[in-house]
């Protein structure tokens, strides 16, 4: 596995910033919260919020977190929270592991990042949104799909912190996934075999590179000329190397292609089609 981030020292870093006051006098800050210690002091005692809750957490609107193998990918982390004194901010990150101290994170990236936009839902509630960044370079196999958590920093009006770190997220970090088709020979004599080979590959974060998803059921479709929808001709099973590969008579000129549904690990992910003349 490569080097993978830890999240430790983030949870600090996340804290300040809740409790910081963007404005360099607090005292001439509108809405900002009622400090009765430095910020440094306020988290470093750790002052509970007693009556502080966080009732939402939601990872990229809900949808799939799907990675590659290179690049860094942005997801929005929004937390709604709530306390009878209103809420002044919010932020959090999102981690995988058994142990939070050397877990492996999804964190805010740059210090712009780590500030929070946050809107009011009601006088005592706020929903603040903070982006993350995934980077592929610092994950594993072992960390795709469910299982991750979200870590939220709130901070009040009267300038006391709630620390969660155990909410769950509904939404799976998942392995980019490819898929290609190629159906020949092209043009072919009706009645003659076509031969529809392909492949079926996904990002691999141990080694940084796409490699072939084996035994994973594909189906191929098929689309006359003039039809308006795929319909399927079978399901096909990816070799030890992700391959596809079956045969089909060719009856009509049409597109084929296939379509993967999908695993836990891995979204899913349809080819494009490609074309078949036939004489």
């Amino acid at each position: 596995m490569r080097i993978r981030a830890t999240v430790a020292a983030v949870s600090g870093a996340l804290a300040l910033s809740v409790l910081a006051v963007p404005a360099a006098n607090a005292a001439d800050e509108p809405g900002a919260p009622k400090l009765s210690a430095s910020v440094a002091e306020a988290v470093d005692a750790q002052r509970a919020a007693g009556d502080t809750t966080v009732t939402k957490v939601t990872v990229n609107g809900g949808k799939d977190m799907v990675l590659g193998t290179t690049a860094k990918k942005k997801f929005k982390l929004s937390i709604t929270a709530t306390d009878p004194v209103g809420i002044y901010r919010a932020s959090g990150f999102l981690w995988h592991g058994t142990d939070f101290d050397t877990a492996v994170g999804i964190a805010p990236e740059s210090e712009a990042d780590f500030e929070p936009t946050c809107v009011d839902v009601d006088a005592t509630t706020k929903t603040c949104t903070v982006v993350v960044t995934a980077d592929p370079t610092r994950l594993g196999n072992v960390h795709a799909g469910g299982g991750w958590n979200v870590y939220a920093a709130v901070g009040n009006m009267n300038g006391e912190l709630l620390k969660e770190k155990n909410l769950k997220s509904d939404v799976p970090l998942k392995r980019a996934s490819r898929l290609t088709v190629n159906a020949s020979p092209e043009p072919v004599k009706k009645g003659r075999t076509i031969t529809v080979s392909g492949a079926l590959t996904r990002a691999n974060w141990d080694t940084g590179a796409y490699a072939g998803y084996t035994q994973q059921p594909v189906k191929l479709q098929f689309k006359k000329k003039g039809a308006g929808a795929y319909s399927t001709v079978k399901t096909v099973k990816s070799d030890a190397k992700g391959n596809l590969k079956t045969t089909v008579k060719a009856s009509a000129d049409g597109t084929f292609r296939y379509v993967f549904a999908g695993t836990s690990t891995t979204p899913a992910v349809t080819s494009a089609g490609d074309a078949i003349d036939v004489r």
